[in-house]
């Protein structure tokens, strides 16, 4: 973080954001319950497996990693079956090109795409924000093979993750608002650093805003 901007995005971060993320996560997870049920019912009802998504630990703030709770929207262990079976040999190598995301993904599910395309698979983040691996409005939580493989095609990109990890992830954020899976990772991670850089409450309040017609336009998600 920008020695200009470290005192305050340090104290906003500790104080106000955490209250809010506190206050904001108990209220919405209330909110959400009813329809996390409706969700978590019709995935089972849907395909075999889980409610709760088994993928890998994602970095955190300072490169700490942790769980992060989503729902399934793929087929059982999906991320696994990605980077081991042979059969996905070719598919993982177009997951890595494309930023680690893929546009035709033959393991998400019939009501998976659903869920992803207005980010209802991303509900039980609110979680993560009430342990405290998440707030509200971040960078992206990204993998740690997706950081590696990503700087090995960028490696200019290292300053700008250096300063994303300067703060917790988010459920939603400026590159999500603003382009979502539409943006590569190059692209993506320079967004999150000015994000960072820029941190205030009104900046928050001004993402927040702008979150809800993302999720209901689906526009850039995959």
């Amino acid at each position: 973080m920008p020695k200009g901007n470290l005192f305050y995005g340090e104290i906003y971060a500790r104080t106000t954001k955490r209250v809010m993320d506190l206050i904001l996560g108990i209220i919405l997870t209330l909110v959400f319950l009813p329809i996390c049920l409706i969700i978590a019912i019709l995935i089972k009802l849907d395909s075999s497996g889980p409610v709760f998504a088994d993928t890998p630990s994602r970095v955190g703030r300072h490169g700490k990693k942790f769980k992060m709770f989503k729902f399934r929207s793929m087929i059982r262990n999906a991320h696994q079956m990605l980077r081991e079976d042979p059969k996905f040999k070719e598919l993982y190598q177009e997951y890595k090109r494309s930023s680690y995301k893929l546009y035709h993904d033959p393991r998400v599910t019939r009501f998976g795409k659903f869920i992803r395309k207005y980010s209802l698979d991303e509900v039980p983040q609110f979680l993560n924000m009430l342990r405290g691996d998440m707030s509200l409005v971040g960078p992206r939580a990204y993998y740690p093979d997706e950081i590696k493989e990503q700087l090995k095609k960028h490696p200019i990109a290292k300053n700008y993750l250096d300063t994303a990890l300067q703060v917790k992830p988010g459920i939603t954020g400026f590159w999500q608002v603003y382009g979502r899976s539409e943006v590569h990772f190059d692209k993506r991670i320079k967004m999150d650093a000015e994000y960072v850089k820029n941190i205030s409450l009104w900046y928050d309040i001004k993402i927040i805003i702008k979150t809800p017609y993302a999720m209901v336009s689906g526009k850039g998600a995959i």
